[in-house]
């Protein structure tokens, strides 16, 4: 946590979990306690107990803010206060549940944006997230686990974090938890069994989980010899955007590379000077272009008789290696007849990376 107390922006720590039940809101609390102990003006701005004993009981002799009380569609809800966390103005607040969506009626909509704007008041936070709830590895989790997480971070409100910190514990030893109604109360606990914690979806979250961590460590280790961001590859990855369904997943795996490459990413749709979308078109792009914004990538919208010649012509002007294109979705009669876009890519731009993304379906959908 920051030691300066004219420091102009808080810290971010964020414990990153794969599965509920591994320790996140525990060590969370734990951390307070021992900022307590040495002295530290920490409060809690929000945890979920989930009724497990042994959290509320590390909460004990912690200051806790009162929630505030939302009245949505004839029910009470209760959010974080905070408002009251930024009169109160501690130096740390601990916050459980990082991707949580408010109850509308709320100042924002999810909680991440609550705690960037504790962080702007110069606050530091501690607070908890799930890795299936990055918004790069979204399509990842659902391949994997047949859930599509709804609630997500966006990858770079994560990067703002100073610190990534893994709270591990082995699928065997959650599932045994499970079991014992430690986590979840038994009915609860058995649906979980039989969903989303079966034991190879755990192994595989667990992994993603380490290797994600593993990432935020790295891409946080400082050169004592040289002062800013990681030096660039040289690399630049033009991503192709559509109307098609699968964008979204293309948009997702590009920023990925690119972020592992620390290359510079950019999406471009090319507008027709003569074909008219339909309104369904025309919405899903404009859904694609919020959405790679949200990521922080630069979007352009170019025109152009030929999609696959002015994509191309333009990747060239600005030097992209790489191109991100979605594959198209044909009845085998169809493919006999068609030469489509990706085809013509292809043909126009023997010297650059061109990547083809099918369409993600679930290894195994998960149960009714």
């Amino acid at each position: 946590m920051s030691d300066d107390p004219a420091a102009a922006k808080g810290k971010l720590e964020i414990l990153l979990g794969y599965a509920a039940g591994v320790g996140k809101t525990y060590q969370m609390l734990e951390e307070g306690q021992q900022l307590k102990a040495a002295g530290q003006d920490v409060v809690v701005g929000y945890f979920e107990s989930h009724r497990r004993q042994f959290t509320i009981a590390k909460a004990q002799g912690l200051e806790i803010v009162p929630r505030r009380q939302i009245e949505y569609r004839g029910t009470r809800f209760e959010e974080m206060d905070t408002e009251a966390i930024l009169r109160r103005h501690p130096r740390v607040c601990l916050v459980d549940e990082f991707a949580h969506t408010n109850v509308p009626g709320s100042e924002h909509a999810k909680r991440w944006e609550d705690v960037l704007r504790l962080l702007d008041a110069g606050i530091d936070v501690v607070t908890t997230m799930n890795v299936q709830h990055l918004e790069s590895l979204n399509d990842q989790v659902f391949q994997i686990t047949g859930v599509r997480v709804r609630e997500t971070v966006p990858d770079w409100v994560v990067k703002q974090a100073g610190q990534v910190v893994m709270i591990d514990l082995t699928p065997h030893a959650l599932l045994n938890r499970l079991e014992r109604g430690v986590v979840y109360a038994p009915e609860k606990a058995s649906r979980a069994l039989e969903n989303f914690f079966r034991e190879s979806n755990l192994v595989a979250l667990r992994e993603m989980a380490l290797r994600q961590t593993a990432h935020e460590v790295e891409i946080r280790e400082v050169d004592p010899d040289r002062i800013g961001p990681p030096l660039p590859t040289g690399e630049r990855i033009l991503i192709h955007l559509t109307a098609h369904p699968e964008t979204a997943n293309l948009i997702r795996r590009a920023w990925r590379i690119a972020e592992f490459l620390q290359a510079d990413c950019m999406a471009v749709h090319v507008r027709s000077t003569s074909a008219r979308l339909s309104p369904g078109e025309t919405e899903a792009i404009e859904h694609h272009l919020r959405f790679a914004r949200d990521l922080h990538i630069e979007t352009r919208v170019i025109e152009g008789d030929s999609e696959a010649e002015t994509l191309v012509g333009f990747a060239r002007l600005s030097h992209a290696t790489q191109i991100y294109i979605a594959r198209p979705k044909y009845k085998p009669w169809q493919r006999l007849f068609t030469t489509n876009a990706v085809h013509q890519i292809v043909r126009l731009a023997p010297d650059l990376r061109l990547i083809i993304v099918a369409e993600r379906h679930a290894a195994h959908p998960a149960p009714a």
